[in-house]
């Protein structure tokens, strides 16, 4: 039987590391949950949320899918989001995409990939709405690169529109949504534009963030 040793190993060597440094540091992460930042981001395993933005455990509430997709059925991402913002309280909700992006290619590609065509039918839609701007772009890795941004605006496109968020801004919750995009290859963040605080300002600044991304200046 695999009991994988190696990664229980890893972890009392890291508590011995992290008490070594911080003492006290799980009592007082055990005490309370008061993260800032939700952020919403992809499965891949080369995007370690907390690691990226300097964050310790306990500052970032996160939830992960493959593309970073956000989808009104989805009931969990919606739950998580309820709870970070009427629960946890957080102020920035963060929607954050990656290039190279595995579930992005596959969304444009050859159908036949199982279960994961259905969600990533969601990525393929975005893709439709912007084909006459994409297909200007030259080159395929470029052309990703653009399908990578205009997939996160479009997401954060629908998190501003959730009962969620339209209910916190009704109620004067102070409640920003971003828009970034992180580059594995030399793992610097780059903020796509849109900083939404309300609802009027979702589709005038999604719609700008867009036309950037487009233009090659996401």
């Amino acid at each position: 039987m695999r009991t994988l040793e190696h990664l229980f190993k890893n972890n009392r060597d890291w508590v011995a590391r992290m008490q070594k440094g911080q003492p006290g540091f799980f009592a007082d992460l055990a005490r309370q949950q008061s993260p800032r930042y939700l952020w919403i981001g992809c499965s891949d395993s080369r995007v370690p949320a907390n690691e990226i933005v300097g964050l310790r455990p306990g500052e970032l509430f996160v939830h992960r899918n493959v593309a970073n997709v956000v989808v009104h059925t989805d009931f969990n991402c919606l739950s998580v989001i309820q709870y970070a913002i009427e629960v946890l309280g957080v102020r920035d909700v963060i929607v954050c995409g990656h290039y190279g992006c595995g579930g992005v290619a596959t969304a444009v590609g050859r159908p036949g990939n199982g279960l994961i065509d259905n969600w990533l039918r969601h990525v393929r839609d975005v893709y439709t709405r912007h084909r006459h701007g994409l297909d200007a772009v030259s080159g395929s890795d470029a052309m990703l690169d653009r399908l990578c941004e205009l997939n996160v605006i479009e997401q954060v496109r629908t998190v501003c529109g959730t009962t969620i968020l339209q209910d916190a801004w009704g109620r004067g919750q102070s409640v920003s949504v971003h828009g970034w995009v992180y580059n594995i290859q030399d793992g610097l963040l780059r903020d796509l534009g849109p900083c939404i605080t309300g609802p009027d300002e979702v589709e005038s600044l999604c719609d700008a963030a867009a036309q950037n991304a487009l233009a090659g200046q996401g």
